[in-house]
């Protein structure tokens, strides 16, 4: 197994660790920024989401620079985005941050890609990442962490940034959802 997959694999095995810091009641207490009181688990917990984050860019870097490109990347590498980012999303509707319509809108538009894409791989053709569907995972990852950092440092200034980022990772999900599946309609049409 090369580096990126590797790190691609790290990524995945921080999703339990996260989820046990985030759910499970640590007594850690909590630290008070201006009127917001932020657990130390949900503040730990937001940086084990950001650095699982960042390791989608670090192992795609490596993966295009070294040429080391593999099938099973290819595989892994998605796989780990939408379970990453599925949990994050589950555990906020879990904790009350988010609206559970917003998260079903999200989850919905990554099975029904994934759907698209396995049809697809039957039929021999391979759908790639493109910049819409980047934006969207971006959007996403940004809405998490506000959400999940309780809205910090905005909350400050009284700025709904968590809320209006959630928002539009919502509207980039949509709208990539639609053009993954307008772009290969042909799929459902000749499909066998």
């Amino acid at each position: 197994m090369n580096l990126p997959n590797k790190i691609t694999v790290a990524r995945i095995m921080l999703i339990p660790l996260f989820l046990v810091v985030m759910l499970v009641p640590f007594h850690w207490g909590s630290i008070q920024i201006g009127t917001e009181s932020l657990p130390i688990s949900h503040l730990v917990g937001a940086l084990i989401f950001i650095v699982a984050s960042a390791t989608d860019w670090i192992d795609g870097y490596y993966a295009r620079k070294y040429q080391l490109v593999t099938n099973l990347g290819k595989f892994l590498d998605p796989l780990a985005d939408k379970l990453l980012v599925s949990a994050a999303l589950v555990v906020l509707v879990e904790l009350r941050y988010a609206p559970s319509w917003m998260v079903i809108v999200i989850i919905s538009r990554e099975f029904a890609v994934t759907g698209l894409r396995l049809v697809l791989a039957g039929e021999g053709e391979v759908v790639a990442a493109n910049m819409l569907g980047k934006i969207k995972t971006w959007t996403q990852i940004v809405a998490i962490s506000a959400l999940l950092l309780h809205n910090l440092p905005f909350s400050l200034i009284s700025f709904p940034f968590a809320d209006l980022a959630l928002w539009v990772a919502v509207i980039f999900t949509i709208w990539s959802g639609w053009d993954y599946f307008a772009k290969n309609k042909h799929a459902f049409l000749h499909s066998k």
